[in-house]
């Protein structure tokens, strides 16, 4: 026991001061975002919306994200991570308070395209601020770090959230997202440091670089379409999952919030260790990537059977193992690939390709499920997973000759 002990407490050793801040403002921020857990029942129950129409809000949180992706990582590239985090941490908290008040469907619309336009304008610049806070050897941990804060906070978000619609409906919880944000930046204006060196500067220093490199980046491509289709998949567990528990196994809002705190609780024990003693193994990162696209298609299949209640907690188990291998690492090819002064650039890329998965999956995954059932959604989506294993096998032989 005291060996797992001193090992877990290890997994935390040499990390920065500052990804330690990171990581703090991230947990205050997620353990406030309570509304994007149950944002697919809020719209069906609250607000009448069919299958069809949730899809379409969905892709309009898609396509914000997109816009907000590409947009963080052009402004990272100019302003550098610390002024773009911040301004879209403060936004968004206003955006957040605002969306309570539309009742429409073409204006929750536009409501969640602004308000992902904003938000997601933070995810390219976090993720650079972890390489400039992190040293190369333990950027993997620093991301695994990053991701127990946010994964501990949506734990405490969806468990209270369950509660709180219970007891006072849903309208509270946009006020606790818009306020956390703010608190959180709060936090990080007090707590970290803009560093000095802007990647304007950077890049000055190697005149010949090629703004455009991302874009001919084959390899990089391929790694993206991974994590397109690990999107796919992976974002079933916001729009379609907590529907399929509700309207196949007649469970409320508190009993989805236990399902899924069990994915964070995982996260939160195990997450790290993992990624410590998998660190020292030298294994390429394109196989941790083969393996949790494996995991990911594995839990939809199990989904299939919807006759035992138990089958709930074996697929999301095998989802959360996909997801513990899945973000840090492809996070780490993504860091590990990216040139010096255009990080901003790879990290957009990076953050694109699951904010595309973000329009397509719950709009395809709702109509199948309109059209088809719950089922046939889930062949579907262990598809995404297998597709993405053969490109996987791909990354891995053009990365091992250096391609």
């Amino acid at each position: 026991m005291k060996k797992l002990y001193l090992n877990y407490i290890e997994s935390f050793m040499d990390l920065s001061r500052e990804m330690w801040y990171l990581s703090l403002i991230s947990l205050v921020n997620r353990a406030g975002t309570m509304v994007i857990p149950f944002l697919s029942l809020y719209l069906k129950k609250d607000m009448g919306l069919s299958e069809n129409d949730i899809g379409s809000i969905f892709a309009f949180f898609g396509i914000g994200s997109v816009i907000g992706s590409w947009l963080g990582g052009k402004l990272t590239d100019i302003f550098g991570f610390f002024k773009v985090m911040v301004s879209s941490l403060f936004l968004t908290g206003l955006c957040f308070m605002a969306l309570q008040y539309i009742d429409t469907f073409w204006g929750f619309c536009f409501g969640i395209l602004v308000t992902m336009s904003i938000a997601d304008t933070f995810r390219p610049a976090i993720f650079v601020a972890i390489k400039a806070y992190s040293k190369p050897e333990n950027q993997t941990r620093s991301v695994g770090l990053i991701r127990l804060a946010i994964n501990a906070g949506m734990g405490i978000g969806p468990t209270l959230a369950g509660l709180i619609i219970i007891t006072n409906g849903y309208n509270l919880l946009f006020w606790i997202d818009g306020f956390t944000c703010i608190i959180a930046i709060l936090l990080f204006l007090y707590l970290v440091k803009d560093p000095k060196v802007k990647p304007a500067e950077i890049r000055n220093e190697y005149k010949n670089l090629d703004k455009n490199v991302v874009y001919k980046d084959v390899s990089f491509w391929i790694h993206s379409i991974i994590c397109f289709l690990f999107g796919m998949a992976f974002f079933q567990l916001f729009t379609t999952i907590p529907l399929y528990y509700d309207e196949i196994f007649q469970l409320n809002e508190f009993k989805i919030g236990i399902i899924l705190f069990l994915n964070v609780a995982i996260i939160v024990i195990f997450e790290m260790p993992l990624l410590n003693y998998l660190e020292k193994q030298m294994i390429p990162i394109t196989k941790y990537i083969i393996v949790c696209c494996s995991l990911l298609s594995l839990s939809f299949l199990v989904l299939y059977n919807n006759f035992w209640i138990g089958i709930l907690i074996i697929s999301i188990i095998l989802m959360t193992l996909s997801e513990m291998l899945g973000f840090p690492y492809t996070n780490r090819f993504a860091l590990k690939r990216a040139k010096d002064g255009l990080e901003g650039s790879y990290m957009a890329m990076y953050s694109m390709s699951f904010s595309l998965a973000h329009i397509f999956s719950p709009k395809i995954g709702l109509g199948i499920i309109h059209n088809y059932g719950y089922q046939i959604n889930w062949l579907l989506t262990a598809g995404y997973g297998l597709i993405a294993i053969l490109l996987a096998y791909w990354l891995h032989t053009r990365v091992k000759q250096k391609l």
